[in-house]
């Protein structure tokens, strides 16, 4: 069972996942968007299970600094297109454990999910 876990390294939010996940010993890949952005395939897959408006950070520069036009016409197609030429603007972390996808990072339920 592989734990993958993507996002941005520097961003605030992914150090305290990493240090949550390290602390409890589980392995896990990590995916930088920066590097590295989701495959398509991903995305789309990201956008079924969650819904584009949990996917794409709204509170983020990347979403403030796309055009008004873009913003008010998003939907499933568009998400995944802006998620690919901006990965940035996917809420992060993104973790995916044992068939369950996660956004965001909060103690309790990465509890949850690894104790499950």
């Amino acid at each position: 069972m592989t734990t993958r876990i993507y996002g941005i390294k520097n961003c605030d939010t992914m150090k305290k996942a990493f240090k949550w996940l390290d602390a409890q010993g589980i392995n896990y890949e990590f995916q930088d968007y920066k590097k590295e952005a989701p495959s398509e395939e991903q995305a789309n897959v990201w956008v079924k299970q969650l819904g584009w408006e949990n996917v794409i950070n709204k509170r983020g520069t990347t979403w403030r600094k796309l055009d008004d036009e873009i913003k008010e016409s998003m939907n499933d197609q568009h998400a995944v297109k802006v998620m690919l030429e901006n990965p940035s603007i996917i809420k992060r972390p993104l973790l995916e454990h044992n068939g369950q996808t996660l956004l965001g990072f909060k103690e309790a339920d990465y509890q949850t999910l690894f104790n499950s």
